[in-house]
């Protein structure tokens, strides 16, 4: 895997918290076009059987405009302005196999799926957890595994764990899973007549990572992949906490009833799992332990 230092890759907080600004999460500075994407040197060739799924509306400009906050390495963030990450890869080839290009759009993470919703986006690569209360809105096609981690200081000096966070400081990225889960433990929490978690949401995880190197939170939790990733970044400065846990499928993110189109991605995910174009990815950034799989699946059960 290809290391970056650890300075530009946490610097990229304050630009993407402009551009990701906003009710509707509406990005367009961080913008890539793909083939090439952030620097991909992806080559797959087109299925023409699964291009021709494709709906005219989303295939007549020859692109496909992908919603995508790009603050959460390795899976998406900016590289030299460019966007990068597994997800940039995946996406870039899942373009290819359908023919089309991918343009990778900046945008708040809670502000993906309205977009996709309102027609903003035609998909959303962003590392997105497929659970129940998505799959209502939104079809979410499987590519990935991830569960949930804990990063602290190095050292543990709080002694502190996912079972003892009352009353303590816990950064987290907005619009996540992870918030839900805090949210849970909270209840718990007050419930045993403990102090509450003192949760702080930041609109980037570039941020959620900054707040605990600079002491100013005492733990975070985010994506197993994201926190490992953070782990080799800060030059031995957090450590994590446990195995991670909650593991469930990322989904790409398309229009609900998005019919012969899931079938086109779910059919483009499959083919690069199949000729080894996604373990090639995966390799590339580190991610080939317990995360990868083997199908692809449309809106699948979450465990």
């Amino acid at each position: 895997m290809k290391a970056f230092a650890l300075l530009p890759a946490f610097a990229l907080a304050s630009l993407t918290m402009a551009c990701g600004a906003g009710g509707n999460g509406a990005g367009g500075v961080a913008t890539s076009t793909a083939p090439g994407g952030g620097g991909s040197a992806l080559t797959e060739k087109k299925d023409d059987s699964l291009a021709a799924l494709v709906p005219a509306e989303v295939k007549a400009d020859g692109k496909i405009v992908v919603g995508q906050d790009q603050t959460y390495p390795p899976n998406e963030f900016l590289e030299n302005g460019k966007p990068t990450g597994f997800d940039v890869d995946l996406g870039t080839a899942v373009g290819q196999v359908l023919g089309l290009t991918t343009e990778f759009q900046s945008a708040s993470f809670d502000g993906i799926i309205p977009g996709i919703s309102a027609k903003k986006y035609e998909m959303g690569i962003s590392s997105f957890t497929i659970n129940a209360e998505r799959i209502q809105t939104v079809d979410m096609v499987s590519y990935y595994r991830a569960g949930t981690s804990l990063a602290v200081l190095k050292g543990n000096p709080e002694g502190l764990s996912v079972t003892n966070l009352c009353g303590k400081n816990v950064a987290v990225q907005k619009g996540t899973t992870q918030v839900n889960d805090l949210d849970k433990r909270n209840t718990a929490c007050v419930g045993a007549g403990k102090p509450a978690i003192n949760i702080t949401q930041f609109q980037a995880q570039t941020d959620v990572n900054l707040a605990l190197t600079a002491k100013r939170v005492a733990a975070e939790l985010a994506d197993s992949p994201v926190i490992d990733y953070a782990l080799k970044q800060t030059a031995g400065q957090l450590e994590a906490v446990g195995q991670p846990y909650d593991t469930a499928p990322y989904g790409v993110v398309l229009p609900k009833n998005s019919g012969d189109y899931g079938k086109a991605v779910e059919g483009a995910i499959q083919k690069l799992i199949e000729d080894g174009t996604y373990r090639k990815i995966l390799d590339k950034w580190g991610l080939s332990g317990s995360g990868s799989i083997t199908k692809s699946e449309i809106n699948p059960a979450s465990s």
